[in-house]
């Protein structure tokens, strides 16, 4: 081996360790456990700092103003309304490129497998809403009813991991696909019911941009800038609108392209032509800057390999640790404040939202799926998922009751009144505490029995 090749090697061994350190890191970032764990690290702080000497202080640092525009055009938003109209944009834009794979590659293609979970996910929504508006129908909560609709997908799975191989997989499955048409369901309300009066003209805008966006798409442009340039626009034509600006995330995340158009059977005798190209043509005694057809064979080879990983993959790989262990800690942080010490609450437990969002989640959603799902069983339309007993379907039932994230979304959105707001984030975050536990126990005391 020449001198130039033994000059390689401790660079090769530093790259093959930077690539275990990146995939350790990859891992650690994509665990559901870990993400559902910052979370609820983030909002026992945020409880913690509401009822302690400090929450004025956390309230002005939060609530400070920022400016920003372009020329004539000025607009402020505090930090806390960045957090919940900018930042959880991108989580809902990770949110939308989740359905979006498992309609092309995951649980939604198999329609009948998808079948009992999607109808449980109605069954989860509708029975929330009757038991809320049970409580708060005719009160001036009754706008509340969305609130206890929605499954903290993230939340709910991390529980579920902890239990590990004790559980089927049939069960995973079916809870996974039951929140992810839970979000859609949750997504349709919060732009149907939860937005402001909508502006014809910034909407036709909106609609302007998608259009482009297609048209990219159709083009068959891999590179990520120019549809993350065209979403930022989006934003800001859907932010103008009324309609609530986290929707543009879901919009851009439907237009990036989850294929991709490299014949693979090709792709591997091309890559390996290319490779050996490559091998020949570089000179270990010269400098790699002066090696041209070197550099352009493997300037050639990276552009169709990027094209092989799909834009929308790249991104949702690239997405993934920022929302779960910033957007979502940040959001938590800002949004679980629950001060309950200052008196401005009077009495909560006169407030129908309380019982209507605690009831609706803890009761509301394991009644709604479990009964929807006992009757696509009894009438033969389905099965229960692989391995799966109806033990298994109450605790998973129970775990969907964890609404944290979108119901704290949606309670901001739904209610005018600040105490309002509060309490109902005060029955969230019980009735998750709840569901959560009783989930985990029900699993945990059916894989005993197993």
């Amino acid at each position: 081996m020449s001198q130039g090749a033994n000059g390689q090697r401790p660079y090769i061994e530093q790259a093959g360790k930077h690539h275990e350190r990146m995939t350790r890191i990859v891992h650690f970032t994509h665990s559901t456990t870990k993400a559902a764990g910052v979370m609820l690290l983030a909002a026992v702080a945020a409880f913690f700092i509401a009822n302690s000497p400090f929450y004025p202080d956390f309230l002005h640092f939060w609530h400070a103003d920022v400016t920003f525009g372009v020329g004539g055009s000025v607009h402020t938003m505090s930090l806390a309304h960045i957090v919940n109209d900018v930042f959880m944009a991108v989580f809902f834009l990770l949110v939308g490129l989740e359905i979006k794979y498992e309609a092309t590659a995951g649980a939604l293609t198999d329609l009948r497998q998808a079948l009992l979970p999607a109808a449980a996910a109605v069954g989860g929504v509708a029975m929330p809403i009757v038991v809320f508006l049970a409580f708060a129908g005719g009160s001036p909560a009754a706008s509340g009813w969305g609130v206890p609709t929605a499954t903290d997908i993230a939340f709910a799975l991390g529980i579920l991991a902890l239990l590990g191989s004790r559980v089927p997989v049939g069960l995973k499955v079916f809870l996974s696909t039951l929140a992810v048409v839970d979000d859609i369901i949750a997504i349709l309300v919060i732009a149907i019911f939860y937005g402001e009066s909508p502006d014809p003209v910034w909407l036709l805008a909106a609609a302007g941009v998608l259009v482009v966006l297609a048209l990219v798409n159709r083009a068959h442009v891999y590179s990520l800038i120019p549809y993350l340039f065209l979403g930022v626009l989006l934003w800001l034509c859907v932010f103008m609108s009324g309609v609530h600006s986290t929707i543009a995330g879901v919009l851009l995340a439907f237009a990036i392209p989850c294929r991709t158009h490299v014949n693979m059977a090709d792709f591997h005798d091309w890559s390996l032509r290319k490779l050996r190209t490559a091998k020949h043509a570089f000179d270990p005694d010269a400098p790699v800057v002066a090696q041209h057809e070197f550099l352009e064979t493997v300037r050639e080879l990276s552009k169709v390999a990027r094209q092989v990983v799909p834009p929308a993959t790249r991104l949702e790989q690239r997405l993934h640790p920022w929302v779960y262990f910033l957007i979502l800690p940040l959001f938590a942080l800002t949004n679980a404040d629950v001060c309950l010490v200052d008196g401005t609450l009077g009495n909560p437990f006169t407030n129908p939202a309380l019982y209507g969002v605690f009831f609706g989640l803890v009761l509301g959603k394991p009644a709604g799926i479990l009964l929807v799902s006992a009757i696509m069983v009894k009438t033969g339309l389905v099965d229960l998922p692989a391995g799966c007993t109806w033990g298994h379907m109450v605790g998973a039932g129970v775990l969907a009751g964890v609404g944290f994230t979108m119901a704290i979304f949606v309670a901001n959105l739904a209610f005018a009144d600040a105490a309002t707001v509060t309490i109902a984030k005060a029955a969230i975050l019980t009735a998750s505490l709840v569901a959560g536990v009783a989930g985990f126990l029900i699993l945990f005391m059916q894989a005993r029995r197993a």
